[in-house]
């Protein structure tokens, strides 16, 4: 059985699709799409090439379409300098910030403004990641609470809410239950973070990304697109 990945691309329309091409003692010939975008193709040993970039073109529409659904979910939020009058999204809406010295370190919203208040010496990246964290869980665990029940005929449990930075995804799912969702995600409106959250859970039902999968999210959230759509404008 051989192991080692060679790269390839093949081109579809306009687009180049750069994939890994592994080879192992199998009988069927498998593609799969990562969250980080990669392709890898694993064939049988004896596969001729011709039938590996027929299949690819065959199934190209799918994987550009399974690429642009993870790329959705790539957070590319704009790098911040953290300085007075800056704007920092919350709950979809935009704050200036405002820095003041003070003795005790607090961040909270003060007449239209993202105001933090901090000790000498003290990081304001940390105080607002801090602070972000702490209004993602509540937040976050609030509306899982309030759309869970729309699953409940699906028989499955309610997950297990975990916060956790993740650099290319706002959330995902484990096959045990659990949700996990980016703290950056609090930035975004909250019909935003409703989708999210629904699309995660509606893996717990349909794993993959299947027709029957869209027509559960459909279901519960007709709307799904315009949240999806405004989620990529904010905070991409």
């Amino acid at each position: 059985m051989s192991e080692s990945a060679i790269k390839e691309s093949f081109v579809f329309g306009s687009r180049e699709i750069n994939y890994e091409l592994t080879f192992q003692d199998r009988k069927t010939l498998g593609i799969r799409v990562y969250p980080d975008c990669k392709v890898r193709v694993i064939a049988p040993l004896d596969t001729t090439e011709e039938k590996i970039k027929t299949k690819l073109r065959e199934k190209a529409p799918w994987i550009i379409k399974q690429q642009l659904e993870f790329l959705s979910y790539h957070p590319l939020t704009p790098p911040r300098k953290y300085l007075n009058g800056e704007t920092h999204l919350y709950l979809g809406r935009q704050y200036k910030l405002k820095i003041e010295k003070a003795t005790a370190n607090e961040v909270k919203l003060y007449r239209g403004r993202l105001l933090v208040l901090k000790k000498d010496n003290t990081i304001v990246k940390d105080l607002l990641s801090e602070w972000y964290r702490d209004k993602a869980n509540t937040h976050f665990e609030e509306i899982l609470k309030n759309i869970f029940p729309l699953f409940k005929r699906y028989n499955i449990n309610q997950p297990d809410l975990q916060i956790r930075q993740m650099p290319s995804r706002w959330g995902s799912c484990t096959p045990r239950g659990k949700v996990i969702l980016n703290p950056e995600l609090i930035k975004a409106s909250k019909g935003c973070i409703e989708y999210v959250i629904i699309h995660e859970l509606c893996h717990l039902v349909h794993y993959n990304h299947t027709r029957a999968f869209y027509e559960l999210q459909e279901t519960i959230m007709p709307d799904w697109k315009k949240w999806k759509d405004q989620l990529e404008r904010t905070l991409t």
